[in-house]
Formats: structure tokens, C-alpha cells, sequence
């Protein structure tokens, strides 16, 4: 294994990181530890790095006193054995954690009100309830509760152990605790609009009727001769890709360092590639749903939700898994086993051409995939990021898991769909925005915007069928906030101007963006003031190293966006420098009965598509496919 000033923490690294804040800062079981992570060095440390350089490790921590409350940034030094920077900031919360949250739950059902509660519906057998803790938006929170750090539930019944708790909403009841003293400070119990009557059962031995289909046979993808990429350490090589794997508590995944190596060394293409935040607003009014909007990313963090993969299962094929290691918030380091999946996968045709006289040439076209998959509460977030034969890069969300529902009398809402007999699942949104820290050919990029227009009837075009296309460039961050316009087929093409292909033109990666969805909300709505970013599906801004988080770096309870409609005030150039895309993409989901129970997975993708950084098609020297079945040349494909 080769170390890399990248490579994530390890389990020693995160024990080392919290004694340092324990000895030095009086940090002890008082206090929890929201976050640990790796401070990334500057980039030109990065580049600069070769094999047997030192590695300073330097990890930055979040932390605060549950008795105190305020929150603590600090910068410990795990090389020196000391703490390089502690910053307190008052009137912010940290993200929310796996340990709160299970002990939410088991405060509230051990209470007496909520016993007594949950009694006067009926509902008994506490082992079959589940209270579901969210975070807050400030402007939300209970009169007389703001600077506490509060949360307030949702809670679900299963049918029968085992059962599905989404199935059965306890409707109407909701509880707002104290997370740092687990105090319960509210109930609000109203009567719910009607019995819950939907059969929300998806485990195939609690399904009434249901019969398995039996004419499935067993589908193998295999690789005889072995896989055709490689790992080491945290860096993976497969044919002419190179790149090197990141894991924090954040933003799970992350790839560093995107090259492509066509003959005449590795080109840069991407210095970093993550999701920076996820908003899910929900668009009910209703009393069990207008605080639902979630931060998956900034309140919780996807590399503390992601789940264990398993083969056969999440991955099918000859593959390599990669561990994960987290913390908790007692600064215990704690392994995700299989948190990210490495595999090839076949592709269908990359190209193909039939000669009457020279026969077929037909390749087939094969993509390395890296995936780790989420579970947020009700939610599955399960997410590839493939590189292609033809130096393309995709990233595909697939949304999956438990709709949110709701009984409802006579009338159903118009704020959602009817899935079941008197229940519906409302309308919600789900903007993911990916982080593109881009390195075409260098770091000086600028961002060209290409539009398509109809060319005006003239002799020279008789029959109006021209078109031309128009570019510029995006020259300050006040142009930045950029939407998809299908009329002229708008598009963004990141750009080395300094860097010219054999024809002339400046070498490029464009950005493929079919999942650009509207915020449709108002501008003073809680949603746009606390997360700009979803206002605009591309953002282009100058990059800034304490520039991660494009809603803040504090979303929990949070009452103003602190991210990007901030730093774009500044309007810096963004020509010729070094910048960030921001691709807000996602899903509105106008829910449907198909999505209930479980939900069939619904995919949105973007692509990164070279657009003149090759001379011509990089994938003529794929060879044939060596199954007896494909043939090459005259005799043609068979």
C-alpha cells in the first residue's frame, strides 16, 4: 500500500485527533465529536507529492459541550501531536449525529407522556414504535427554543416485528426534545384525519398473496482471467483512468485526482468530485410535513449513513470492496465494511460501423464503476460514479426505499398522490449538488456557455434548415448562477484556453446536465433562504479552499444561507483561473401508486464529456471483444 497525503484517517488517526482535544482542551465525556476528517492539503502540495515524500497529517474536528453548547472548531496537528487552531462559534449548531439520534428514541419512548400518548391511540407495545428524529430550520422552531439545540420526531408502528415502521404513521404526533440533556420539551398531539388503513408491507412473507415470480434463471457476470483494473492502496488505475479514492463523514465519497492518460502522459481532468449537499424539501403544508426539509448532507452526513454492500445483492460481477472508517461521537472510530464498490461492467456497443466491402468493426464498450450507497431514514440514495472507454465520466443517483405518507379523510390533499385506500404520499424535491472541482489540462479553466440558434432564411440558406452555435465566456461569478434552456440547447463546456488540440481549439470537458430541475419556490421561502445553491441548476465560482459547502458549513437549525450566495458577492473572475462547477441536479417527485411500498429505483445522471480534449475518438484502440461469440473484420460480428 502506498500512502498519499489523500488517503483518508484511520482508526488510529481518529483516536489520536480526539486524546489530542481530551489533554489539551478539557474535551471529555461531556462533550460529543460531530465530525472528524482529514484536512486535505493544498493543492499544489498534492501535485507536488511523489512516493517517500513526508506526509503531514492534519485532521479538523467539530466538537462542542453539551452543557456549554457552543460549538468548537479545531485544527490538530496527528504529526506533531497538537492542536493548531481552536475556534469557538457561538449561535451555530454542529450536524446531528447517529448517537443522538438513538438516543432520542429511546428517551421519548421511556417517557410518560409520550407512553400516555401513544395509549390514547391505542398503541401498547413499544417495541414496535420508531421515533424518527429530524433536524430543524431556525425560522421553525417553537417559540422560547432558539439558541437549545432541539429536534423534533416523526413516529412510525410496525404491524408485527420485523415489519416496516413507514407503513404505519402515527399521525399527527410529534415530539421536540432537548438533544444535548435528551429533555422533552413538547408534544403536539392531534387528532390524525382518518385510520390508518394501507397495507404498506413490502417483505415478500408479510405481502397477503403474494407469489414470487418463478421463471427468473440465475444471471453471472464473470471475468475468468480477473478483473483489468488496480488498487493500490487508495489508488485506482483502469486502462488509461487514474484516481484516488476519499471517504469522510460528509460527503461519503469522494475521487481525487481524475486523469487520463492518452499516450503522452496522464492529463488532469478533475482535481475533486463529491457531493457537497442534498436538500429535500417536502411540498405539503400539512401539520406532519412543513418542517420536513432535509439537509442529508450538511445536518447529517452521507458518509455517517452509508450502509454495508453485499454481493449478489448491491453489486453483481468481480468485486473489489473498500472499507470505510468513521467515528462516533465519542471519537471512537468504528469500520463501514464494503462502504465502496469497485467492478467493471459491459456497456452495450461503443461504436460500430458495417462496410458492404471492408465488413463490421464493432467494439463494445466497458465502464469501471465506483458506487457506495446511503440509507437516510426512510430514503436509499445509491450512487455510481463510471468512467468510460471514451474519457467520459457519469454520476447516476438512483432514489429508492419508503415513501412518507399520510391518512386523510374524505378529501385527499393536493400536495401529494393517493397510494393507498385513504392514504397519500406527498409531493417532495430532491436537489443533490455535486462539487466539480475542475482540472482541465491545469488549473486555469474558464467555463464557455454554447447556445444553438436558427440561422436566418437568406440565399444562402434557402430552406432555413442552418444552425449555428454561439459561445462565450463566463467571465465573473455574478454570471455564475446558469439554467438549462432546451430551446437553444444551452450547454457549459470547462475550458483550458492555454491548452490547444491539434485543430486549434482549446481542450475541454462539457458538463451533460438532463436532471436540472426549478426550486419552484419563492424567494423568501425558508427553503431558497436557507439554500441558494437550489436556485440555480449550475454555478460557477472561484475556487477558495474554505469553500466546501455551498449551504453553509452550519445547516442544522440554520436560520440564512452562509454558502455560496455569499462568496459570489465578492464576484471574483472567473476566467483563466482556478474553479468550481456547482451541478444541482435531482428529482421532483410528484409521487405515484407504483411507488409504494417500496419504491422501484428512480435514476438521475449528469456526464462529463470531452469536448476537444482528445484529437479524435480516444477508443479506437479498444480491441475486439475475445468472446467466442464476436468476431472482427470481413467475417463480421456473429
Amino acid at each position: 500500500m502506498t500512502a498519499h497525503p489523500l488517503d483518508p484517517l484511520d482508526a488510529a488517526e481518529f483516536r489520536a485527533a480526539a486524546a489530542v482535544l481530551r489533554r489539551d482542551r478539557g474535551v471529555d465525556e461531556r462533550w460529543r465529536f460531530a465530525s472528524i476528517e482529514l484536512e486535505e492539503p493544498a493543492k499544489d502540495v498534492v501535485r507536488a507529492f511523489a512516493p517517500g515524500d513526508p506526509i503531514p497529517r492534519v485532521a479538523r474536528v467539530t466538537c462542542w459541550s453539551r452543557e456549554e453548547g457552543t460549538v468548537y472548531k479545531a485544527v490538530v496537528s496527528l504529526t506533531a501531536d497538537a492542536v493548531l487552531s481552536w475556534e469557538a462559534v457561538p449561535g451555530e449548531q454542529a450536524n446531528m449525529t447517529l448517537d443522538e439520534w438513538h438516543e432520542a428514541h429511546e428517551a421519548l419512548i421511556a417517557h410518560p407522556t409520550v407512553i400516555e400518548a401513544l395509549a390514547g391511540r391505542g398503541i401498547t407495545d413499544l417495541d414496535l414504535v420508531l421515533i424518527d428524529t429530524w433536524a430543524y430550520g431556525h425560522s421553525l422552531i417553537p417559540e422560547g427554543l432558539h439558541g437549545r439545540r432541539v429536534g423534533w420526531t416523526d413516529v412510525w408502528r410496525r404491524s408485527v416485528p420485523g415489519g416496516n415502521p413507514y407503513a404505519n404513521p402515527v399521525s399527527g404526533l410529534h415530539a421536540v426534545i432537548d438533544l444535548d440533556t435528551m429533555e422533552l420539551l413538547q408534544v403536539e398531539d392531534t387528532p390524525p384525519a382518518g385510520p390508518n388503513l394501507a397495507m404498506g408491507e413490502y417483505a415478500p412473507a408479510l405481502v397477503p398473496g403474494l407469489v414470487q415470480r418463478g421463471d427468473i434463471t440465475p444471471l453471472e457476470i464473470t471475468q475468468p482471467e480477473g478483473v483489468s483494473f488496480g488498487l493500490d492502496g487508495y489508488e485506482l488505475r483502469w486502462q488509461n483512468w487514474t484516481m484516488r479514492l476519499g471517504f469522510n463523514h460528509r460527503e461519503g465519497l469522494v475521487i481525487h485526482r481524475v486523469g487520463y492518460d492518452d499516450g503522452t502522459g496522464t492529463r488532469s481532468i478533475a482535481h475533486r468530485l463529491s457531493f457537497a449537499e442534498m436538500v429535500v424539501p417536502y411540498r405539503d403544508p400539512g401539520p406532519d410535513h412543513y418542517r420536513r426539509t432535509a439537509f442529508d448532507i450538511g445536518e447529517w452526513g452521507l458518509g455517517f449513513m452509508t450502509t454495508s454492500l453485499e454481493l449478489g445483492c448491491d453489486c453483481l460481477g468481480e468485486i473489489t470492496y473498500v472499507d470505510a472508517v468513521l467515528h462516533d461521537s465519542r471519537g471512537e472510530p468504528y469500520t463501514i465494511k464494503n462502504a465502496i464498490c469497485l467492478h467493471e461492467e459491459d456497456d452495450g456497443v461503443l461504436w460500430k460501423h458495417v462496410d458492404q466491402k471492408a465488413g463490421t468493426e464493432v467494439r463494445r464498450s466497458r465502464r469501471m464503476v465506483v458506487s457506495f450507497h446511503a440509507t437516510v431514514a426512510n430514503y436509499e440514495y445509491l450512487t455510481y460514479w463510471r468512467f468510460y472507454q471514451d474519457g467520459t465520466i457519469e454520476c447516476e443517483v438512483r432514489a429508492t426505499g419508503i415513501l412518507v405518507t399520510t391518512s386523510y379523510g374524505d378529501t385527499p390533499p393536493p400536495h401529494g398522490t393517493v397510494v393507498d385506500e385513504r392514504t397519500y404520499a406527498p409531493f417532495h424535491q430532491h436537489f443533490v449538488v455535486a462539487r466539480l472541482d475542475m482540472e482541465v489540462d491545469g488549473p486555469d479553466n474558464t467555463v464557455l456557455v454554447s447556445e444553438s440558434e436558427v440561422a436566418p432564411t437568406s440565399p444562402e440558406n434557402p430552406y432555413g434548415l442552418a444552425v449555428v452555435h454561439r459561445t462565450r465566456a463566463l467571465e465573473r461569478e455574478s454570471e455564475g448562477g446558469q439554467d438549462p434552456d432546451w430551446r437553444t440547447q444551452r450547454s457549459w463546456t470547462v475550458v483550458n484556453r492555454a491548452r490547444l488540440n491539434r485543430l486549434g481549439t482549446p481542450t475541454g470537458y462539457k458538463l451533460v446536465s438532463s436532471a436540472g430541475i426549478p426550486a419552484l419556490a419563492d424567494a423568501s421561502s425558508p427553503i431558497i433562504q436557507r439554500a441558494g445553491v437550489v436556485a440555480h441548476p449550475l454555478w460557477v465560482t472561484r475556487y477558495a479552499e474554505d469553500e466546501r459547502w455551498p449551504a453553509g458549513e452550519f445547516c442544522n437549525q440554520s436560520r440564512q444561507d452562509a454558502g455560496l450566495p455569499r462568496w459570489i458577492e465578492a464576484d471574483r473572475s472567473i476566467a483563466d483561473t482556478d474553479i468550481v462547477l456547482w451541478h444541482v441536479f435531482g428529482i421532483h417527485h410528484v409521487t405515484r401508486p407504483e411507488d409504494w411500498p417500496v419504491m422501484p429505483v428512480d435514476a438521475v445522471s449528469f456526464q462529463l464529456k470531452p469536448v476537444g480534449f482528445f484529437d479524435r475518438n480516444p477508443a479506437l484502440d479498444v480491441p475486439p471483444s475475445a468472446s467466442r461469440h464476436c468476431g472482427s473484420g470481413p467475417a463480421g460480428c456473429h
